[in-house]
């Protein structure tokens, strides 16, 4: 290969920017259908890695087919027919000798019955499934067999790649085939000799031919469950990428100015001392790991992570003081209305008595009301300003923000928390920012996921607070249940019943809260039952909730919009409707809805036979543990870290090969390989970010 073809690796060509125009076959309508897929360039195709793989490595005799299997067969056409049963199809009988099978197509046109006239000979790949008649494979993929073929068998396994509409699987395939063949040895290699050698890693060019096109002999199951070592290899400088980018965050962000708090903490010591309790140990801790962060005048970036009920919003009001007796205002946003209420409820039964003025900012609020607190918060009236997603809108003009406490992050994009962040920024400074979440992590996830920030954890529950009991029950048992919510509600307590959907669904079948409603004041006439859920306007839903509040409430219907925030000591039952519809760390914020006060709490986890392995699991786990981190864990390993942190809104990135719960054996390699690389080798560093972040300036910017 000459120096100056595309191919060789002498060459200066950066396939970073190479558009895949450049191969044959892709006009300006399939590459504007290939960037859907976020593929731009050649090296986004060469990283474009399948997430499964067929075996056409062999053709299968017809007569040995069985149900179930998917196989590669070739065989000759007897008969092709258009049929008028329930809904028109095509069928055309194939044979090679050993039997015969029948290909079924649903849609095709009439050039497709013509081309697979008797005596063709094909070669088709597909399900094998038990017909009406024989055994028959629906839309199968196929390829007319030349007279001089010798072969239709593949060399390596078939691979399967993420895919969208106009861009099949056969078009990737050509795609990937080409760039693989013409580009592959121009792929530079951008890890250090240094730690490939030391940790004994392949290539990043013979990793990427083995992932697309594995040999017959590869080990299958590895390949499959994603572990194979090449596979690893990519998946290490993935992480390696990840790892780098929110390092390369967290240096950026301590470079910006930030407002060091001066005052002497007595508005602190007043709060501490007027809550009537002692604070644990952990909160103690946290809350000075806070404060050494904020006398710096640097912007703190700290994640404050603990279970349900650890007393986390205690741990935000102290931070927010600090600020506030500095000449600064503190800004909390939540995910939800309901949760925003909650809190403005808090801080103001706190505030007030301290001479501090907390105002709420949320969609719902009418034109006087919101122009009143637009004009406290521009005018530096406004102390503590507490809302939704309203915080962050165009109209919003803070006076002296100095800190933004997000309240379970998970649920809000990478942009949003950055609009935020960028009125601090009006000001010359960037606010100081502290995430809480009751989505615990274990240390070695958070260190990763998190990079970008310190982390405080709050590993222990108040004093006094009882293990919350649970009981997994079927759903024909719920007359039991009734009666002993009587019996509950009764002796002075109340208790919340929990429903997944407001209507009727046919698809899903479910238990609807308004028929819960009514059917429990049919059973139960002599309780006080209400129903909130999250259609409701926003001042119905608050007059509801403070009725619960105030016990003129008996039993609460409610869909899951009280899975956070909602603080009532004297609900001790906790009843979920289809819990096996729910995960893991749904049903745990739930529970943490009770078990809140003195009494000793319950929480039936009702569900609807059959029950699937996955809800077995979700189920018993909440049966045999309270414990969050463990909770936490086991959803990891059930639901996987992009499901349950929510990756696409949160602005994570989506990795294209790793996982965070299957390769977590090579995350103490890759935050070593981080800090070789940033001592040693930071010129290495934005090329890793600018191959496996295509839009690596978010992560730098957020």
């Amino acid at each position: 290969m000459s120096a100056d073809s595309p191919g060789s690796t002498g060459n200066k060509v950066n396939l970073g920017e190479l558009a895949t125009t450049v191969l044959k076959g892709v006009g300006p309508s399939l590459a504007e259908k290939l960037q859907r897929l976020d593929l731009y360039c050649i090296q986004d195709l060469l990283l474009h890695l399948p997430y499964r793989y067929q075996d056409r490595t062999r053709v299968v005799p017809i007569g040995s087919l069985v149900p179930g299997i998917e196989a590669l067969i070739v065989g000759t056409v007897e008969i092709t027919d258009v049929v008028y049963r329930r809904k028109r199809s095509m069928l055309c009988r194939i044979s090679d000798g050993s039997g015969f099978i029948t290909l079924r197509f649903f849609y095709f046109s009439g050039k497709q019955q013509q081309r697979l006239s008797r005596g063709t000979r094909i070669s088709c790949f597909g399900e094998v499934r038990q017909g009406p008649n024989s055994l028959e494979i629906i839309h199968p993929e196929y390829e007319f067999i030349a007279d001089d073929q010798a072969s239709v068998s593949s060399d390596s396994l078939t691979p399967f790649y993420p895919a969208t509409e106009g861009v099949q699987q056969l078009t990737l395939r050509k795609l990937i085939t080409q760039a693989i063949k013409k580009y592959l040895p121009a792929l530079l290699e951008i890890l250090p000799e240094k730690i490939c050698t030391e940790l004994n890693l392949a290539s990043l060019q013979d990793a990427l031919l083995a992932v697309h096109q594995p040999e017959k002999n590869v080990n299958t199951e590895q390949l499959m469950l994603g572990i194979h070592p090449l596979q690893r290899r990519l998946s290490f400088e993935e992480l390696l990428a990840h790892q780098l980018s929110l390092k390369a965050l967290l240096k950026k962000k301590k470079l910006k100015n930030a407002p060091a708090i001066t005052g002497t903490g007595d508005l602190v010591k007043q709060f501490i001392n007027k809550l009537g309790f002692t604070l644990t140990g952990a909160q103690s801790k946290v809350i000075h790991e806070i404060e050494n962060d904020l006398r710096r005048p640097h912007p703190m970036q700290r994640l404050v992570q603990g279970d349900v009920g650890c007393g986390k919003t205690i741990i935000a009001a102290a931070a927010a003081l600090s600020l506030v007796e500095s000449g600064y205002q503190a800004v909390i946003m939540a995910p939800t209305e309901l949760l925003c209420e909650q809190h403005y409820k808090n801080f103001s039964d706190w505030m007030i008595p301290l001479g501090i003025n907390c105002v709420a900012l949320q969609g719902r609020l009418n034109t006087a009301d919101k122009k009143s607190a637009l004009q406290d918060i521009a005018s530096g009236k406004a102390n503590i300003i507490i809302g939704t997603h309203a915080l962050f809108q165009s109209g919003v003009v803070y006076k002296n923000p100095g800190l933004v406490i997000v309240d379970e992050q998970h649920r809000f994009g990478v942009h949003q928390r950055l609009a935020l962040l960028e009125k601090g920024e009006e000001n010359n400074f960037l606010p100081h920012q502290l995430i809480m979440t009751a989505t615990p992590i274990p240390r070695t996830l958070a260190q990763t996921l998190y990079a970008d920030l310190d982390v405080s954890v709050i590993d222990e529950l108040p004093p006094g607070r009882k293990p919350v009991k649970t009981a997994v029950i079927s759903a024909t048992r719920r007359g039991e249940i009734v009666k002993n919510i009587e019996q509950a509600c009764k002796a002075g307590r109340q208790a919340y019943w929990v429903c997944p959907l407001i209507e009727e669904s046919e698809a899903l079948q479910l238990q609807t809260a308004t028929d819960t409603e009514a059917a429990l004041k049919e059973a139960l006439p002599d309780l006080r039952i209400a129903m909130v859920h999250g259609r409701l306007a926003g001042d119905k839903k608050e007059s509801i909730m403070r009725s619960f509040n105030n016990h003129d409430t008996d039993l609460l219907v409610a869909t899951t919009v009280v899975e956070v925030g909602v603080d009532v000591p004297n609900a001790s039952m906790m009843i979920i409707e289809h819990s096996e519809r729910l995960g893991l760390s749904q049903l745990h914020q739930l529970r943490g809805r009770v078990g809140r006060g003195s009494d000793e709490a319950t929480c039936v986890l009702l569900y609807q036979a059959p029950l699937s392995e996955i809800a077995k699991d979700r189920l018993n786990t909440m049966r045999e543990t309270n414990d969050g981190f463990e909770i936490a864990r086991k959803d990891l390993e059930i639901r996987g870290p992009g499901e349950m942190f929510g990756t696409r809104q949160t602005g994570l990135p989506r990795f294209r090969i790793a996982d965070l719960m299957r390769d977590q054996v090579l995350l103490p390699q890759v935050q070593q390989a981080a800090r070789s690389i940033e001592e040693e080798f930071p010129a290495t560093i934005q090329p890793l970010l600018k191959r496996w972040l295509r839009r690596a300036g978010d992560y730098n910017t957020v």
